[in-house]
C-alpha cells in the first residue's frame, strides 16, 4: 500500500488566448461557473481527495489566483459590519484551514512538462497529483481525484484519467494504449502525444488529472523538447512505463473542456441545473429561449 498524496499541482501559467479579450486582465482559470471560479473546483477536487499542500504554477504577470486564495481584509471588514455572514463566510473558506497554496513562477513558457517540473522542490519525493483547471469534472459521488487517489494509494501505481473519444479526434489529446483493461482501469503499455486517427493505439484520451510518482521529476528533467517544441509530459510518461506501474482509470463523472468556448457554457448549464435555487429559474429560461 502506498501513501496517500497530500501535494497537488495546478499549472496556471497559460495565457488564455482562446478567450481574448476577457483573458487580457482575467486569467481563464478565474472565469467563473456561476459564482466560483473554474479554480476553485479543481481546488474542491484536490482537497476532497486528501490533499493538503496545493502548488500553483503561473507566470510573473497572473497575480488574480494568488489574490482570490489570500485574505482580503478590508472586504472582509465591510461584509462583517455590513452583517452579510453568509458571504463573509464563502470568502473565508476558498481554502479550509491546514491547507496552504504555495506560488511558483515558471519563468519560461516550456510547456506542461516544464510546469510540473517547476513544482520538484514543493513536491519532494513522493506520490502527487496534477490537475488542469480547464477540464471540470462533474459527479455526484467522489470527485475524479479521489477515485484515482483510492486506487493509487491502494496500489502504489501511477494513475492518469481517461475518458473515450471518437476515432476521429484522436489527435487532440495523448492517447493511451492498456493491457487487462477491465472497463474501468487497465496498466498502460503506450501513451502517445496527439497521433493521427490511423496511428491512434486506441481511442482512450487522456484528461487533465495525473496521480504520479516522484520519479517522473528525473524524467522530466532528461527530457529533451517534443511537440511544438515543449517539454511534454506525455514524453515523460512514456519513460516512466519502463520501469514502474502507470495505470489508465476510466472515472466517473463529466468532463466539460471550459478551454473551449462550448464546453465553458455547458459546465454552466449543468452546475446552473445542480443549483437548488438556480434549477428552476434555469429551466424555465432555457426552455423559453429554445421555443423562440
Amino acid at each position: 500500500m502506498s501513501v496517500r498524496i497530500k501535494k497537488a499541482v495546478f499549472p496556471v501559467a497559460g495565457l488564455g488566448t482562446r478567450f481574448l479579450p476577457a483573458t487580457k486582465t482575467v486569467p481563464k482559470e478565474m472565469l467563473p461557473i456561476i459564482d466560483r471560479p473554474l479554480i476553485q473546483y479543481a481546488v474542491d477536487e484536490a482537497i476532497e481527495a486528501g490533499c493538503d499542500t496545493l502548488i500553483f504554477i503561473t507566470n510573473r504577470y497572473k497575480h488574480a489566483v494568488a489574490d482570490y486564495f489570500d485574505k482580503a481584509y478590508e472586504l472582509e471588514q465591510k461584509l462583517e459590519r455590513a452583517g452579510k455572514t453568509e458571504q463573509l463566510e464563502q470568502i473565508r473558506h476558498v481554502l479550509p484551514k491546514g491547507v496552504r497554496a504555495v506560488f511558483v513562477t515558471q519563468t519560461e513558457a516550456l510547456g506542461l512538462g516544464h510546469a510540473v517540473l517547476c513544482a520538484k522542490p514543493i513536491v519532494g519525493d513522493e506520490p502527487f497529483a496534477v490537475l488542469l483547471p480547464d477540464d471540470l469534472i462533474w459527479n455526484r459521488g467522489d470527485g475524479a481525484l479521489k477515485q484515482m487517489a483510492d486506487l493509487n494509494e491502494a496500489s502504489g501505481a501511477s494513475v492518469i484519467a481517461v475518458e473515450d473519444v471518437p476515432h476521429e479526434k484522436t489527435g487532440s489529446y495523448g492517447i493511451v494504449a492498456t493491457d487487462k483493461f477491465d472497463g474501468r482501469k487497465g496498466h498502460i503499455t503506450q501513451i502517445v502525444e496527439k497521433p493521427k486517427p490511423e496511428d491512434a493505439p486506441s481511442d482512450l484520451a487522456v484528461v487533465g488529472r495525473y496521480v504520479l510518482s516522484p520519479k517522473i521529476f528525473e524524467l522530466l528533467e532528461s527530457t529533451g523538447t517534443g511537440a511544438g517544441g515543449e517539454i511534454q509530459l506525455t514524453d515523460a510518461i512514456a519513460q516512466l512505463l519502463t520501469s514502474e506501474q502507470v495505470d489508465a482509470f476510466r472515472f466517473e463523472g463529466t468532463r466539460f473542456d471550459c478551454g473551449t468556448h462550448l464546453g465553458l457554457v455547458e459546465a454552466t448549464v449543468r452546475f446552473a441545473l445542480e443549483n437548488p435555487k438556480l434549477a428552476g429559474p434555469a429551466r424555465e429560461v432555457m426552455q423559453k429561449m429554445l421555443a423562440e
